[in-house]
């Protein structure tokens, strides 16, 4: 008797990281289900123009692929799809992004970061999920001076309140591992770049300003460096992920700063390329691959 496909269900499907993990699982035999509430945070053209992609990628491939246009601050309609679907693994990338607009909007974030959170962890709580990925990020560090990163570094001094909702949940999946024995997985994304990239971040504000011929903002004379990750790295680090749950043995928590105490299966990842670049030079490289 042939094995039973395992489904994977991907919140934010139509966002950047979203859709190109959705893309990669589909070359592999998996019912993909995909689920995004397609915000106006940016050009919700270009979340449709994703999803358009995934839906003609999605005909010659291995995996099979269905999208829900709905929020997971929907319980119910969360609720609705887990209840027909046994769901074996969870990739939450859904959430309300950006540093700067949580200092307009930051009840935004506590709906989406906050409650809509909670509902994942209470849906994979209620219909036994086995794995659980989702997305933190590295302004979680905040005010922490120390180089490089690491996953055992202070985060106790957010400086945003788009951080603070993060540590909230790497809090928040802690509790729910080890209190329920979910497997959970949370990996601190650092400046994601690549095609079908966000246009809020800093890659794509830069290339059109040059194209344009606008002024960049830059400060601190352009000496500030930061850590950039191509798209198929995070990708490939998801889909390991993926493969490999959480246990309680993983050394790799911050939280569980001694495992074999613990019955937590968690762990935190920094997922990033552990080679900062200074933003003057970045800025150069558009230039040159821009010819402008």
């Amino acid at each position: 008797m042939s094995k039973r496909r395992e489904t994977i269900l991907v919140t934010g499907a139509a966002g950047f990281i979203g859709a190109a993990i959705v893309k990669k699982l589909l070359n592999e035999e998996y019912d993909l289900l995909g689920i995004d509430n397609l915000n106006d945070y940016y050009d919700v053209s270009l979340k449709e123009r994703r999803i358009h992609d995934i839906n003609n990628f999605s005909q010659n491939t291995l995996g099979t692929w269905k999208f829900h246009q709905i929020s997971i601050e929907d319980s119910n309609e969360l609720n609705s799809i887990f209840k027909k679907k046994d769901i074996n693994i969870v990739i939450n990338l859904a959430a309300q992004a950006g540093v700067r607009y949580s200092l307009i909007n930051p009840e935004s974030y506590v709906r989406s970061n906050i409650l809509g959170f909670l509902n994942i962890l209470e849906c994979c709580r209620k219909y036994d999920v086995k794995n659980l990925i989702y997305a933190s990020s590295s302004s979680v560090y905040g005010g922490n001076k120390n180089m490089p990163y690491k996953e055992s570094s202070s985060v106790d001094h957010p400086v945003s309140f788009y951080a603070a909702t993060k540590k909230s949940n790497e809090i928040m999946a802690h509790s729910f591992s080890h209190l329920y024995g979910i497997s959970a997985t949370g990996l601190r994304f650092f400046t994601v770049y690549g095609p079908w990239g966000r246009p809020d971040m800093a890659p794509i504000i830069f290339a059109k300003a040059i194209m344009e011929e606008k002024p960049i903002k830059v400060f601190n004379f352009g000496k500030m460096k930061r850590d950039f990750t191509y798209i198929d790295d995070v990708v490939e680090g998801i889909y390991k992920c993926c493969k490999k749950p959480a246990s309680i043995d993983d050394q790799f928590d911050y939280l569980n700063p001694n495992p074999s105490t613990s019955y937590a299966p968690h762990r935190i990842f920094n997922l990033g390329n552990n080679s900062t670049v200074e933003l003057l030079y970045f800025i150069e490289l558009l230039e040159k691959n821009l010819g402008k």
